[in-house]
């Protein structure tokens, strides 16, 4: 058996970046970037790993558990609503604290996203299961190009690969996975300026 067939490298790279997963590692970038006073530093990092890292993945296990969804993928799209509007809750708590404790306004915007971009998928997942994989890693991206510059760019890579992944995988058609980065990132992006350049 080969231990590094592509298709356990795909498995390898979903499960590794998982969308919960940029949550925390995004907002701890921020945390001690654009944050100078440490107890603003602990809330953003807080937030982040309880209400957009421990909270969803503790949901899909437990709906994993009862049967909810089918399996690790979610890949029955009827599956993924609930699970969905959970999350939107958990974004909203997140986004009072932040708003509560006055964090840097980029941290409120991209967190803002991960409401409205969860409430849009929904409701193209009526009818089309975007690759939600594709949109974390996208939305990410966009978030660290437009609050850093160009730079950003070092991220890119990891959003093919997570795309790869997922098609590798077969969870995703292209068109999928390649709907879900470009709405995720144009998406983030200009929600990201317009709250930044008007709050």
């Amino acid at each position: 058996m080969n231990l590094f067939s592509s298709h356990k490298l795909a498995r390898f790279i979903s499960t590794l970046f998982v969308p919960p997963s940029f949550t925390i590692i995004i907002f701890t970038i921020f945390a001690f970037i654009l944050e100078s006073e440490s107890s603003k530093q602990v809330v953003t990092i807080l937030t982040a790993l309880v209400f957009g890292f421990i909270a969803p993945i503790v949901l899909f296990l437990i709906l994993r558990k009862k049967g909810k969804l089918a399996d690790q993928d979610a890949s029955i799209k009827e599956e993924r609503t609930i699970p969905f509007l959970i999350a939107i809750i958990f974004y909203l708590i997140g986004l009072w604290i932040m708003i509560k404790f006055d964090l840097n306004i980029i941290s409120i915007a991209f967190w803002f996203c991960y409401i409205s971009n969860t409430i849009i998928t929904i409701f193209i997942n009526k009818f089309w299961k975007i690759s939600a994989h594709a949109m974390g890693a996208a939305g990410a991206f966009a978030a660290v190009v437009f609050t850093f510059g160009w730079i950003g760019l070092i991220l890119l890579p990891i959003v093919l690969l997570v795309g790869w992944a997922r098609i590798e995988l077969k969870c995703h058609t292209i068109s999928q996975v390649v709907v879900g980065i470009l709405f995720a990132f144009f998406s983030v992006y200009l929600q990201m300026y317009l709250i930044a350049k008007y709050f």
